[in-house]
């Protein structure tokens, strides 16, 4: 995968919104920019979620695994979980007295992305440390029908912990540093229809393949500081994270003065108290609080105001477990706070001050039974709540890549969710499946809407797009199905659907993803010399997508890509290597993704035809050495 949430995507109910192969922002359920919190380091990753046109700012290669949770997840995690929550962990510590580490190096064949990391990790009498250094750089990305010119990015990722691990528990210090050069391109075509530069002049093979971006580009920086601790406190543990970001996202049209320039800087805590089960009861007491500070610090463009918010939230949550069955129960308050700053430019007033106060109660049920070895049922029920963000109140300016002219509304409510969901699982010896539907009523549901205005701006005609709010109401299902007749052959398949409606205007919700079906089969052949060794194929399909907003939106067509890879992991005499050769979309398929910012409809209000293809063929060589240093 070419970044962290397009490889999230293989699980049903999750997919993306893309500007081309580097940026990607996650999806669950139909929902996705403020309603989907994104945990690494154990606190909230917070940049600029409510964006189209850049992703999370998290180096791909840090985590070691992922945990998504589908549907509201707002009582244990806070306002904004409304869609969901993906959690990124961290690599376990070394083993006590040794020093290891990791070494991952890709290329893939598209747009010619290098992905190099390293890694060190020890421990010594308690005292862990590790660190990380990542560089990607990839040039232009090319369609089945030609580059797109200046979609190179360059990525620079540093991060380290160092902490102790005691018998009273732990404490560990997370610092991290990811950096982000993306360059964008706003199509112009010559009279035959072909991609060329602003004065005119064609673009060449050379110009493609340059890895040098051209303006305009994106400078995307975050820096974040973590102190996660879990102390052993009489009856239980207290989990403490402690949290301060600064996210900088500066915009250059032609020069290397940014135009547009947020600083954003968060601070945040969060405490849960955990008390060990007594009478099968598991009770988890939680407070949290946040405080964030943005500033524009261009002179030249401005799109949302400076803005202070502040947040503060507590819950509490039980778990019973009985027989075969547990049941869950928990109830969470929110309080949330905006405070946006006038500015007047020129003597006219760009942004009038505002200040909103926003409260809210929640709570969540659960419900699990296994009746053997085999089969499970769970079932949850809940509320969640979102505040509007500063951008959804108070914007009022093009927002650059978007191609659009947003205007906010500060009279906006908070959103307020009601969902439930049922699973059904089956793990057996050859056949492991489940299946689940859910319903998810979302009143005030907020976005921006287009009804053919538009307006001139910085010399030229840009559509404008109001927010607003009305009634949703998304249901859906998802589904595996697993077999593997003989210990060597899986054969893997998964489904996601989502139906979302607008409710208030009897019309579908926009930008909503089609359903998807994945089959993979793969093979795990036992070969001397070699361990893990598989080969497989895939088909991945999606559905056509009609349901869109028919005035400002553009349906998609159906499509399968044919997708294949192998690997093997060997020894070079005693080093361990794992290689690994990957192929997606191997047949060079002409397709749009239905989430894709580059899909027709989404670059010029005159010509909702022009478009421009997902990624063609692109063929991922891997390398995967770890080793040991100490022992």
């Amino acid at each position: 995968s070419t970044n962290l949430v397009d490889a999230l995507t293989k699980i049903p109910g999750v997919s993306q919104i893309t500007t081309g192969p580097s940026v990607s922002k996650p999806v669950i359920r139909g929902l996705g920019y403020n309603r989907i919190v994104t945990l690494d380091d154990g606190i909230k990753q917070q940049g600029q979620q409510w964006g189209d046109e850049h992703g999370i700012e998290i180096d791909q290669f840090k985590s070691d695994r992922i945990e998504v949770l589908r549907g509201a997840a707002s009582l244990m995690y806070g306002s904004d979980a409304l869609g969901g929550v993906i959690n990124i962990l961290e690599p376990s510590t070394a083993p006590e007295g040794q020093i290891k580490g990791e070494f991952i190096t890709n290329y893939a064949t598209n747009n010619g992305l290098t992905a190099n990391s390293l890694m060190l990790n020890g421990t010594q009498n308690g005292f862990v440390w590790r660190a990380r250094g990542t560089y990607k750089n990839a040039y232009s990305f090319k369609t089945p029908t030609g580059y797109f010119p200046n979609s190179g990015f360059n990525e620079t990722d540093l991060s380290g912990m160092i902490g102790l691990n005691k018998s009273w528990g732990y404490t560990h210090l997370n610092v991290s540093s990811f950096r982000n050069n993306i360059g964008f391109y706003e199509p112009t075509l010559d009279d035959n229809g072909n991609f060329v530069k602003e004065d005119g002049e064609s673009f060449i093979t050379s110009d493609f393949k340059n890895r040098d971006l051209d303006y305009p580009r994106q400078d995307i920086r975050h820096f974040k500081i973590a102190l996660n601790n879990n102390f052993v406190l009489g009856n239980g543990n207290l989990k403490a994270d402690f949290g301060y970001q600064q996210n900088q996202r500066r915009e250059f049209e032609d020069t290397t003065e940014p135009a547009l320039f947020f600083d954003l800087k968060t601070y945040s805590g969060d405490l849960k108290y955990y008390l060990h089960e007594t009478n099968g009861w598991q009770p988890v007491f939680g407070l949290s609080a946040g405080a964030g500070k943005s500033l524009n610090k261009a002179d030249d463009e401005f799109l949302i105001p400076d803005y202070d918010t502040y947040g503060i939230g507590a819950f509490a949550y039980a778990k019973k477990n009985w027989d075969k069955n547990t049941f869950s129960i928990g109830v969470r308050y929110d309080f949330r706070k905006n405070n946006g700053k006038q500015l007047i430019v020129d003597d006219e007033e760009v942004f009038a001050p505002f200040q909103n106060k926003f409260s809210n109660v929640s709570g969540a049920l659960g419900f699990t039974h296994q009746f053997n070895d085999e089969w499970n049922f769970k079932a949850n029920a809940g509320s969640a709540f979102r505040a509007p963000n500063p951008a959804e109140l108070a914007s009022n300016g093009v927002h650059e890549g978007t191609y659009r002219y947003e205007v906010g509304n500060p009279n906006l409510k908070p959103e307020r969710s009601y969902q439930v969901d049922v699973a059904l699982e089956y793990e057996g010896k050859i056949v492991s499946a489940s299946a689940s539907i859910y319903n998810n009523y979302v009143h005030d549901f907020i976005y921006a809407a287009n009804n053919g205005e538009t307006i001139i701006a910085e010399g030229d005609e840009y559509p404008v797009y109001r927010y607003t709010q009305v009634n949703a109401n998304l249901y859906g299902a998802e589904a595996s199905l697993t077999i593997h007749p003989v210990p060597f052959i899986h054969f893997e398949n998964t489904f996601g659907y989502v139906h979302a409606q607008n409710t208030s205007l009897n019309k579908p919700l926009a930008f909503i993803p089609a359903a998807t079906l994945r089959n993979e089969l793969r093979f795990e052949p036992k070969i001397k010399g070699t361990n893990d060794a598989y080969l497989f194929v895939g088909i991945n399909s999606a559905f056509k997508q009609t349901r869109v907003d028919q005035v400002f939106e553009t349906p998609t067509s159906g499509y399968t890509l044919l997708n294949a890879g192998i690997g093997a992991n060997f020894n070079l005499g005693k080093q361990p290597v794992k290689l690994s050769i990957s192929a997606n979309n191997l047949l060079d398929q002409k397709y749009y993704d239905a989430l894709s910012r580059f899909k027709p409809g989404r670059f010029d209000s005159e010509n909702p035809n022009l478009g421009v293809y997902n990624a063609g063929r692109n063929i991922t060589f891997g390398l995967y050495v770890p080793f040991t240093l100490a022992k």
